[in-house]
């Protein structure tokens, strides 16, 4: 046998082997490599998490962990762990998977009407890796809050109601800091100029809207509602805002789940730095998490010359307003005799 005709079948051979180990190969990558009936999944990878952690964690999603493992290895992901929220889709093979891994997908993440940071910080918790607690922690720092003119009892005033994009792996103290870019982003100089026409500072306007936001569901009554409080604030009157009595009763109890659906006159006098029925001007913070509508309506109140209103009888979720207390006491009595008739306590 010449040596052409041996380097020919050697030639064939090694060929043939590449051949195999090329189909091999091929199967390992691209073959289909999941395993859910679902056609999108997420994977939540902790932050500091491990391969070895992340093997477990896809454990009930990937079907054959000795392909997806060569191809990690290929990859270079065994040693390079992203933390965050992936997207695994059905029928991903290994490449894919190993590709999806690295690709930290966004949480869409949405908070309102909060009344007390405590309550926003579950609500947040709930939604990202960082707990309440470390939440809780980072919008009570003493140092952040002085150095941002913000105290324990304003500090919501920080947060604007809205639907965020953010990592699901983003810290406490990255959350907070972001909110206080979007707090600054909204408070632009027109705003603060429109507060200022108020006579108001941004987080005055923010504890007025908080109890606008709680008077009134109906958004296109907001403005009016405003105005009237301005009025008051003006004049030197008590806002004898009823939603500032049961967030007093609420806060005095420690309990921020009771449903308090009447307030009664021994409420109405009990000393309490948020009831605004004893005490000239606004609450020492906002009472909840107002929403851009109760905030614009502080912003632009329509100007009238009412100083009172009740609740409607007529009108469900609207109010009657009037310019005079005879006018007032009127409305009171025809509301005060309806709730009666419907036995409602408290």
């Amino acid at each position: 046998m010449n040596i052409k005709k041996i380097i020919s079948i050697v030639s064939v051979v090694v060929i043939s082997i590449l051949l195999v180990y090329g189909l091999y190969f091929v199967q390992k990558v691209f073959s289909p490599n999941t395993k859910f009936s679902e056609n999108e999944v997420y994977v939540y990878v902790p932050t500091d998490a491990n391969y070895e952690q992340v093997k477990q964690l896809l454990l009930p999603y990937v079907e054959d962990m000795d392909r997806f493992e060569t191809v990690a290895s290929k990859r270079g992901y065994t040693e390079n762990v992203i933390p965050g929220r992936f997207l695994l889709t059905k029928g991903m093979n290994s490449y894919e998977l190993v590709k999806s891994l690295r690709l930290n997908s966004a949480v869409k993440l949405a908070f309102n009407n909060q009344e007390r940071i405590e309550n926003l910080a579950g609500r947040v918790g709930s939604q990202i890796e960082a707990d309440s607690i470390s939440l809780l922690q980072a919008f009570k720092d003493s140092t952040f809050l002085k150095e941002n003119g913000f105290n324990e009892e304003t500090v919501l005033a920080l947060l604007i109601p809205n639907t965020y994009e953010i990592y699901w792996n983003t810290s406490a103290v990255k959350f907070r800091d972001k909110m206080l870019k979007e707090y600054r982003s909204f408070w632009t100089e027109e705003r603060i100029a429109q507060a200022q026409k108020q006579g108001l500072t941004p987080i005055q306007a923010t504890t007025l809207a908080s109890i606008v936001h709680k008077e009134s569901v109906k958004k296109d009554e907001r403005p009016r509602i405003a105005g009237v409080y301005l009025n008051r604030l003006r004049l030197e009157m008590p806002l004898q805002a009823d939603p500032t009595v049961i967030y007093a009763l609420k806060k005095k109890s420690n309990d921020f789940n009771q449903v308090i659906k009447r307030v009664f006159y021994k409420d109405l006098v009990m000393p309490h730095p948020y009831n605004t029925y004893m005490n000239i001007g606004l609450p020492p913070g906002p009472i909840a998490m107002p929403d851009i509508t109760a905030l614009e309506a502080v912003l632009n109140p329509e100007k009238n010359d009412f100083i009172y209103f009740c609740a409607s009888v007529d009108r469900f979720g609207y109010h009657e307003f009037a310019t005079t207390l005879e006018e007032h006491n009127v409305n009171a009595k025809k509301y005060s005799d309806w709730i009666n008739s419907q036995g409602v306590q408290r």
